[in-house]
């Protein structure tokens, strides 16, 4: 009988469809092509695959601004091929997480396409209408997280409406009981359809404030922390009234519900509040909401042993009865083998430690693809920007093109991705650290990758053990995992220099059990790390 808790420790591995394999010669990723690398996803140990959106959609926001819930955009393929996708990937075993974006839809989606037309029709309450004030301006002072207000006109109605990511992302309004079921529905299609799971887009922002509050204002020292630089007018306000609403708790109960009733199928929702953590556990607890949070608290610029232990440590002591998923990469952020190189290069030695650490964290783990192959982030000239994001905040950021380019497979001029110009350029540095190379290298991350994963399945304590800090110095991060009589101290250098600790207390050694991708020494109780050392010792 099939584990319904194997989400608990799994290893879910993030495809961005668009820069994965493509197969029709469009230059853009296909669901035919995660089909064709199906045994190279099996050969990296994962679990599960986590798909970004196939929708059918204008691509305003590539995927997440969807104009049809239940469709494949053609782009990406049909449902015959989704449908294949699922099960070639159950027959290898590997669970199949797909996204669902439910607080926005695209301004093509029909239900909007009516609502705009009157105060009147059947749908005119589906999204987030509000009157103007007296003087013609928004109805409060929300902004977008792509810049501006968060209100756009619409001359039909003579109100606005509300949209907290692009203009052509408008909210819909989750305090309409019709809206909800609606989206349930939506979701129950891909039940249906034999989807393991759900990662639940931006799912704090289901809700807004119905009276329409302003946000208070924050103080320019407080500014940074939540991903957002200075120069974006969303890092100026605290976002409390356009998400994360009381309401939305109960919407978390029917998700679960619905999920209830396909066995061994999770939630993992995407949470950014003002206190990720705290609204991670709240959405977590009870056992009748989301089986998993994550946030971006891993996925910023800090990199220090400190930061670390205190971000795990506040969510354990807040997180009760829920279960979290820590990521370093994602498809929204700078790639962490640059992010947090320590000399401004990617260190493979760093990213195999990374891997490591990741995976030795208390709760589940999500994979971006290519931080398998130590993929640094790569250089995307303006004129080649598809990112809106980034178009609209260059030079001072980026965009997100940077972590989005195209997977390389082998060294060819782009990269076995694609027989055609790509959506977007191929890194001439990622070409060198492509697939088929790090195949045949026994030291390659992507090698180092397999083995870890191999050795910590093997590991119920790295699964689902509790999780303990050791007090430790800069920059080391060391902790124990527990569990059903299996512990095992975990150690990691950070820094780029050899660096030390005193051991806690004696270890019994077993080379041939406990060692992985360490050469770590141990002398009078003293443990010696290499650079970027990892140590893991049974007790």
């Amino acid at each position: 009988m099939a584990n319904p808790l194997w989400w608990k420790g799994a290893v879910i591995y993030q495809i961005y469809p668009r820069s994965f394999q493509d197969t029709n010669g469009d230059g853009i990723g296909d669901i035919r092509g995660i089909i064709s690398r199906l045994d190279y996803i099996k050969s990296l140990g994962v679990d599960a695959v986590w798909v970004s959106p196939f929708f059918k959609s204008p691509m305003k926001d590539f995927g997440y601004d969807i104009s049809d819930y239940r469709d494949i955009d053609p782009i990406f393929g049909n449902i015959d091929d989704f449908d294949e996708l699922i099960a070639e990937a159950h027959q290898r075993n590997i669970k199949i997480i797909i996204d669902q974006v439910l607080s926005h839809t695209s301004d093509h989606h029909p239900w909007f396409l009516a609502s705009r037309e009157s105060r009147t029709n059947e749908h005119s309450d589906w999204y987030v209408w509000a009157d103007p004030k007296e003087d013609g301006t928004p109805p409060n002072n929300w902004l977008s997280i792509f810049g501006g207000p968060a209100w756009q006109w619409e001359p039909r109605r003579e109100q606005y409406y509300l949209h907290n990511f692009l203009t052509e992302q408008p909210d819909l309004n989750f305090h309409n009981p019709e809206v909800r079921q609606a989206v349930l529905d939506n979701v129950e299609f891909w039940l249906k359809k034999g989807v393991d799971g759900f990662r639940l887009d931006a799912i704090n922002f289901c809700f807004h404030d119905a009276q329409l509050r302003d946000n208070p204002a924050k103080p320019k020292h407080k500014r940074q922390g939540r991903g957002f630089s200075e120069d974006n007018p969303y890092a100026f306000q605290y976002h409390y009234y356009n998400n994360t609403q009381p309401e939305n708790l109960e919407f978390m109960r029917e998700i679960r519900t619905l999920l209830n009733q396909y066995p061994g199928t999770v939630s993992l929702g995407e949470i950014s509040s003002e206190d990720s953590l705290a609204t991670m556990a709240e959405y977590t607890s009870g056992g009748d909401k989301l089986h998993m949070g994550y946030s971006f608290e891993l996925l910023t610029d800090d990199y220090s042993s400190r930061y670390i232990r205190h971000t795990v440590e506040t969510l354990e002591a807040n997180m009760r009865e829920g279960w979290p998923c820590w990521a370093f990469s994602n498809h929204d952020v700078e790639r962490v083998a640059s992010r947090w190189a320590t000399n401004g290069e990617v260190n493979h030695e760093q990213v195999k430690m990374l891997t490591a650490l990741l995976g030795s964290l208390r709760g589940s783990v999500c994979m971006y693809q290519g931080e398998e192959l130590a993929l640094g982030e790569a250089e995307v000239p303006y004129e080649s920007l598809q990112d809106p994001y980034g178009i609209t905040f260059w030079p001072n950021f980026k965009g997100r093109d940077g972590c989005r380019t195209p997977m390389p497979w082998q060294d060819s001029e782009h990269g076995g991705f694609t027989e055609v110009a790509p959506w977007l350029p191929v890194s001439p540095a990622h070409r060198q650290q492509n697939v088929a190379k790090q195949q045949k290298d026994t030291d390659s991350t992507l090698n180092a990758f397999r083995e870890f994963m191999a050795w910590r399945r093997a590991h119920p304590a790295l699964i689902a053990g509790d999780i303990r800090f050791i007090e430790t110095s800069e920059p080391v991060l060391a902790f124990y995992r527990e569990h059903d009589g299996e512990t095992l101290l975990c150690c990691f250098n950070l820094a780029a220099e050899p660096a030390s600790m005193p051991l806690p207390q004696a270890i019994q050694h077993d080379f041939n059990d406990w060692i992985i991708h360490s050469n770590g020494t141990v002398q009078n109780d003293t443990l010696h790390l290499p650079a970027f050392g990892c140590y893991f010792a049974k007790l």
